[in-house]
């Protein structure tokens, strides 16, 4: 008996052995990269503009694509990711954006070692496809420019709100990041036209 039993486990161990192997499923990754385009603004102010970290709200603050599936069901996609935190990536094309609107004599990111005295943060409230009842796109955002007064904290500036939903024209994950990229360069060109007013009327920094 016991030898068939020892005969029995090595043929399971052969058959385990020449079973096939699957590779691993590596995520597809997506990138928001809207593009500026038109004419580029003749500088407003010769102050520097620091852009702040980029805060988004969760759940929609991990690398996961975001599908909104019910009212209060959301859902993550771990086979479609964006290449980078939606934080950094949006940062980095705020940044860029600003940058090539040429309001501001250079807007600066949040590691650089200069001390602007205007700041600029975000909020990224939503950032999702939403499947409900027909596909688009969602991407709300929140801006509050500040300056920095020797000390007296940062007095507000303006404070602008943006949403915008994108119909999508099909289910897929490349559909939902062309509609997301689609509403973030909607509200950058609208901020754009904020940011244009209020930088021809800034608080002087005191001393200056």
């Amino acid at each position: 008996m016991k030898k068939y039993i020892l005969t029995f486990l090595a043929l399971l161990v052969l058959n385990s052995c020449s079973l096939p192997t699957r590779a691993p499923v590596t995520p597809a990754t997506w990138l928001l990269a809207p593009v500026r385009t038109g004419e580029v603004n003749k500088p407003r102010t010769e102050y520097w503009l620091k852009i702040s970290t980029v805060t988004v709200a969760p759940p929609f603050d991990g690398k996961s694509l975001v599908y909104r599936l019910a009212d209060q069901r959301y859902e993550k996609d771990f086979y479609n990711v964006y290449s980078t935190i939606p934080a950094e990536m949006i940062a980095n094309a705020e940044r860029q954006w600003i940058n090539q609107a040429n309001i501001f004599s250079a807007a600066v990111g949040q590691g650089n070692t200069f001390f602007p005295f205007y700041t600029l943060q975000a909020t990224v409230n939503e950032l999702y496809g939403d499947y409900r009842v027909k596909p688009e796109a969602v991407v709300s955002m929140e801006f509050l420019l500040s300056a920095e007064n020797a000390g007296r904290g940062n007095p507000l500036i303006g404070v602008n709100r943006f949403s915008k939903r994108i119909a999508l024209k099909d289910n897929t994950p490349e559909a939902l990041v062309l509609g997301q990229q689609q509403a973030l360069a909607e509200i950058l060109k609208e901020y754009e036209i904020k940011l244009f007013q209020y930088a021809g009327n800034l608080p002087k920094p005191l001393g200056r």
